[in-house]
């Protein structure tokens, strides 16, 4: 257990809000999800009575309406009943003297907080430029820990110097990482990691639902939305991948998303997954419990690379 992991307690999985709010690349146009509060309050407090108390969020998702719907529901708990992941954007960032204080001010007044627990540079458009951005918020309290998202080993080994000379460390890594996509794992990262002591947290480890069982040939992804149109051409190649999940799930007395989440638990990961309705968090606490044996984990692996399912997305690159 790392310094992140003990300081801040976190628990096996964290819970991903990408998919509530609307707008630019929010709930509605990537998921095709239109859900309110009214819905969602529910998914929020079930969350806490099953102790899964780390959301990540950022502040790009629907342009600050997925911070807003979930800062509407921490304002009514204890702040420190809750662990608060969001993320610095770079290309959204304003042309103005600290781009870094300016944006996470917008997080804090959208999330009713004056302290982010796990703050992100979301992408490395530019790491020697927007690293540095977030040191003065560390140092003054601001953000308890650093983390990259969708950066590559190197990318990685940058930030990390630069945060080093100031005294401060990456503490966290956040990288697109499923069965199908493991190309973290392919470029070392996931043992880079492990031997500096970062967290490293999977997103999309459910190929935002294409690995849930829920969907396949004869129940798509409803059309217009941007999950519909990468992955809906897939689903005749996942049908062996998601029997054999379905087949483990019945030993654990689960589901075929359990299997998935738990597959990258296993993985000594920190799975991030994105919950809107009340189940959906009932999933991850059970997936938390099942610990597949090496022989299962094998078997994924094998069945998921025979799919040969492409799941790299635009704003990524290959890390490996």
């Amino acid at each position: 257990m790392n310094e992140l992991e003990k300081n801040l307690n976190i628990p096996k999985i964290a819970l991903g809000v990408w998919a509530w709010g609307s707008g630019a690349v929010g709930g509605d146009q990537v998921f095709g999800n239109h859900m309110g509060a009214d819905e969602l309050r529910p998914v929020f407090q079930k969350a806490l009575d099953e102790g899964l108390n780390l959301w990540d969020t950022a502040a790009v998702y629907g342009m600050g309406a997925s911070e807003t719907m979930l800062g509407d529901f921490v304002k009514d708990v204890p702040r420190e009943s809750l662990l608060l992941s969001t993320k610095f954007t770079p290309q959204i960032a304003e042309e103005v003297e600290n781009p870094g204080e300016k944006m996470i001010a917008g997080s804090f007044e959208r999330l009713h907080t004056d302290v982010i627990d796990i703050y992100w540079i979301h992408n490395p458009a530019d790491v020697a430029k927007w690293t540095p951005e977030l040191i003065p918020l560390a140092k003054s309290g601001k953000v308890k820990y650093i983390g990259v998202s969708n950066h590559n080993l190197a990318e990685i080994q940058l930030a990390n110097q630069i945060l080093a000379e100031e005294g401060l460390k990456v503490s966290a890594l956040q990288n697109h990482y499923s069965l199908l996509h493991r190309s973290s794992e392919d470029a070392g990262i996931l043992e880079f990691a492990k031997e500096n002591g970062m967290t490293f947290f999977s997103y999309m480890v459910l190929e935002q639902g294409a690995l849930s069982g829920n969907y396949d040939t004869a129940h798509p992804f409803p059309t217009g939305s941007d999950r519909a149109e990468a992955y809906n051409n897939s689903l005749p190649q996942l049908e062996t991948l998601i029997q054999a999940m379905a087949d483990m799930a019945k030993k654990y007395q689960g589901t075929v998303a359990q299997i998935a989440i738990a597959w990258a638990i296993a993985k000594g990961t920190v799975p991030i997954v994105g919950v809107t309705k009340v189940n959906q968090v009932e999933d991850a606490a059970h997936a938390a419990t099942i610990n597949l044996t090496s022989e299962e984990i094998t078997q994924l692996e094998k069945l998921a690379d025979q799919t040969k399912v492409n799941t790299l997305r635009n704003w990524e690159k290959p890390m490996a």
